[in-house]
Order: C-alpha cells, then structure tokens, then sequence
C-alpha cells in the first residue's frame, strides 16, 4: 500500500477544459487570431502553458507578440480559471477518504504555480497541503524535479509513491522521478495514447482507482 499519492490537477483532479479553452479563446480574440475548438485545446493541454499558447500562436515562440500573448493569457485565466472548473464525480470523497486514511498528498502539475495554488485553495486545501505548479527553478515536467520536490516535501521514498495522472506527460513524469503510475481514463487523453506511451495501470473511474490505491 502507498504511503504517499501525488495527482497530476488538470484532467485528473479537476476538469478544467472548458476554462482554458475559454482564456485560449479570449486571448486569440485580444489579438486578433484565429479562435480554438475544445478538442484543440485538448490536444495542446499537459506540457504546460507557454506549449500551449505556443500551438495556439501561428508561428509558435517566434510569433512577434508571443510574449504578450502569454501574458495575456496567464493573466486573464489566473482571474477567470474556476468559472467552469470543478472536481470530476467522487474525486472530493475520495481525496477526503485517503486523507482520512494517513495518506499523504500532493499536486504537481504544468499549470503556472499561481493557479495551481489558487485552485487547490479553492477545492482541495483540507487535504492536501502540498501543490507545485511550474516555478522558476524547478523544470516543468515530465522532468522529475517537481515530484522529487514533492517527495522531499512528504518525506517519503520513490518506492511509497504513487502518480496519478491523464496523459503520456504524467506517464513519463513518473518513470523519470522512479515512482509507479496509475493512468485515469476520464481526463484528456484516449485510452490508446496512453497505452501507446507505456501505460500499464489504467482505470476508468473513481472506483476502479480507489480499488488500486488499496491494494
């Protein structure tokens, strides 16, 4: 059994799709691009936002305005990112559950730290007491340095530890920091992606997921 638990947020805590397609859409509009679908925005989510932006932007990084186009975006979705968000069905009790059962938890996610903080504030902070967005210092992921952050954090070895995350991001994050990895099947990538990226452990809801965290 784990001692530890540490969550990927959006896609897996939280589903945030709607909001970040909608500050996607406020900023392409702000400067006059071409406006995203949510299944775009889908595909664009998990490495963080200056890669999102970056697929939305014609020309990327090299975009003349890439740079107040990221702050535009960064700024309005920190003041407008809980709109449309919300938990996904059972994650509140199940977190309350673990919590109640001595795990200890933990968020790290590519989201920009402000928000991520801001969103575990919001729905999370009764139980868990550790979130780490992307922070100077820190390489996003899927470098381990995050989660190794984290783990420090939990005082806890790789081998007590488990990820939990949506995407082939989440997947490769915890074979680079040593930690096992459990894939959700409710969030924003298809299962044959995941496979595709070495997914081995996969579950389809918050009871097949809570099934494994008590083996």
């Amino acid at each position: 059994m784990y001692k530890g638990i540490i969550f990927d947020l959006d896609g897996t805590l939280l589903d945030t799709l709607e909001d970040l397609t909608d500050a996607v859409n406020h900023t392409m509009t702000q400067f006059s691009l071409e406006t995203k679908t949510l299944e775009q925005v889908r595909g664009y989510v998990g490495n963080g936002v200056v890669n999102l932006i970056e697929q939305c932007v014609p020309g990327g990084e090299s975009h003349p305005q890439f740079v107040e186009i990221l702050s535009e975006f960064m700024l309005f979705y920190e003041a407008n990112c809980d709109h449309k968000t919300g938990p996904y069905d059972g994650i509140l009790e199940l977190i309350d559950n673990l919590h109640q059962s001595g795990k200890k938890l933990g968020i790290v996610s590519n989201k920009f730290d402000t928000a991520v903080k801001e969103l575990n504030r919001q729905y999370f902070h009764s139980w868990i007491d550790f979130a780490l967005g992307v922070t100077d210092g820190l390489a996003r992921k899927p470098a381990p340095d995050m989660v190794n952050a984290c783990l420090a954090q939990m005082d806890l070895k790789p081998e007590e530890v488990v990820y939990i995350g949506d995407s082939e991001v989440d997947l490769k994050t915890a074979q680079n920091a040593g930690i096992d990895c459990i894939s959700v099947l409710w969030g924003f990538r298809l299962r044959e992606v995941l496979i595709e990226n070495g997914a081995k452990v996969l579950v389809s809801d918050i009871a097949a997921l809570k099934d494994k965290l008590n083996q």
